[in-house]
Order: structure tokens, then C-alpha cells, then sequence
């Protein structure tokens, strides 16, 4: 990818960029994330660290302020992105927010057991919870190799 994608907030005030593709792109059908979207599923794509950066305004904190930080734009609320306690390699971005769609197909869905029994995504390969740890680098590296980055 030659070019940065930028995205943002509903109302604009908060503004990101990311200057490298996904590592993956995900949708998660946990209660969580049904809660946090008040739809079936949140979509995201996890854009290495070194390749995003907020470009205007400041994120807080929402959710559930816990061992995943989720940050919102402060004044409509959207959920932009997640950074995972001990994760510090990529940036779990909203996919729907870049301001073209071209990271909103999940490739892997997560936590189809808690799903919604009519919600179904196109996502290549699904796990009832998470993948297991020795999954992530084949699946990465599969999306790559399917998108070309």
C-alpha cells in the first residue's frame, strides 16, 4: 500500500490514519462487542502500531475501562479503536470508520458461540471464541497473501 487511509468519528472531531494495510480484519460476535456496537457484531481491522496515528482531536477511554482500552471520540461517542493490554504490535481499528470500506470484509469472525443465531458475516474462517494462540501467524499470513499485503 502507497497510500495512507484516513477515517474518523461521526462528527469529525476525531480523525486517524493508517499508512501500512490490516495485519487482518476481523468481526467479533462476543456479547461485548454487541453491546458496545448495540448491533450483532463489531467490525475491525488490526492495523499494525507503527502504522496508525490519531491525526486530530483526543480519543477517551469508554467502555468497559478494563484490560482492553477502547477509545471514543469524546463528544458523539464512537467506539474507534481498542488497544489490548499486552498487545503493542497493532491497533484494532473500527473497519467501518476509515472513510473508504476497503478493510470492512472480515476474514476470521470470534465468538460465534455467542452470536446472534441470524447474524452471519462472509468471513473465511470462524472460531466458537477466539483462535488459539498458534492459529494468529498462519491467519495473518494467509490474509496477506489473499489481499496482497
Amino acid at each position: 500500500m502507497s497510500e495512507t487511509i484516513e477515517g474518523g468519528c461521526r462528527c469529525g472531531q476525531v480523525r486517524f490514519a493508517a499508512s501500512k494495510p490490516p495485519l487482518i480484519t476481523m468481526a467479533c460476535h462476543c456479547r461485548g462487542c454487541q453491546q458496545m456496537t448495540s448491533s450483532a457484531f463489531s467490525l475491525s481491522a488490526a492495523i499494525p502500531a507503527d502504522a496508525f496515528a490519531v491525526t486530530r482531536g483526543e480519543p477517551v477511554i469508554g467502555g468497559l475501562h478494563g484490560a482492553a482500552r477502547h477509545y471514543m471520540c469524546p463528544h458523539c461517542m464512537s467506539w474507534l479503536f481498542t488497544r489490548p493490554d499486552g498487545v503493542d504490535f497493532f491497533v484494532n481499528v473500527r473497519s467501518v470508520l476509515f472513510d473508504r470500506a476497503d478493510w470492512s470484509d472480515p476474514f476470521v469472525e470470534t465468538w460465534t458461540s455467542e452470536g446472534l443465531p441470524w447474524a452471519s458475516t462472509p468471513a473465511v474462517h470462524s472460531f466458537e471464541r477466539l483462535p488459539p494462540d498458534d492459529a494468529w501467524a498462519g491467519l495473518i499470513g494467509e490474509f496477506a497473501t489473499r489481499t496482497g499485503g
